[in-house]
């Protein structure tokens, strides 16, 4: 397999944004949190952190007798609330060793390379997008989201690359 699939993304005729970065704790939170929000999980886990907080507040009028519940339902609070942060751990963890990301988007689709890797990533995968003040997070179309892309402005050459990017990104996906 000589080409790898790059040469259906870059010799597709367009012309290409090209986005440079090292990935981050907070790219990957962000994307995360922009997952929640689309699939609308994030206010029922607040619920559950309430919920817990609450029964630990209840618990805790028990006295001595009623510690050990209440540790563990502040506890289950906690892990709750941070579950966004745990999880963006645990994908840094697992995207920060390949180095720096070369990303480039065409008409075609998106190709991510680093050092060990090349994706290829057909419109076709994403439902969507959102962008926010530092990224722009492609959403796949999945019912549970699993496949989140995340794209630091920062990786961007300047603002025109923006506007070109925002443009390629409307044509081929919807804005969620």
């Amino acid at each position: 397999m000589v080409h790898q699939g790059r040469d259906i993304i870059q010799d597709s005729g367009t012309e290409a944004v090209e986005l440079v970065y090292r990935p981050t704790r907070a790219d990957v939170l962000q994307g995360i949190r922009v997952r929640e929000r689309v699939r609308g999980v994030a206010p029922a886990r607040w619920i559950f952190v309430v919920l817990f907080a609450g029964f630990a507040a209840f618990t805790a009028l028990g006295g001595v007798d009623a510690a050990v519940l209440t540790a563990l339902s502040l506890l289950t609070a906690v892990l709750i609330g941070a579950t966004p942060r745990i999880q963006a751990n645990q994908v840094f963890r697992a995207v920060s060793w390949q180095g720096e990301y070369r990303v480039t988007v065409t008409d075609a689709g998106i190709t991510v390379e680093t050092g060990h890797t090349t994706l290829v990533q057909r419109w076709t995968l994403f439902r969507g997008y959102r962008e926010t003040s530092e990224h722009v997070v492609l959403l796949s179309r999945d019912p549970g989201i699993l496949v989140v892309e995340v794209e630091p402005k920062r990786g961007l050459r300047g603002e025109e690359d923006l506007d070109r990017l925002r443009t390629l990104l409307d044509r081929h996906v919807a804005r969620v």
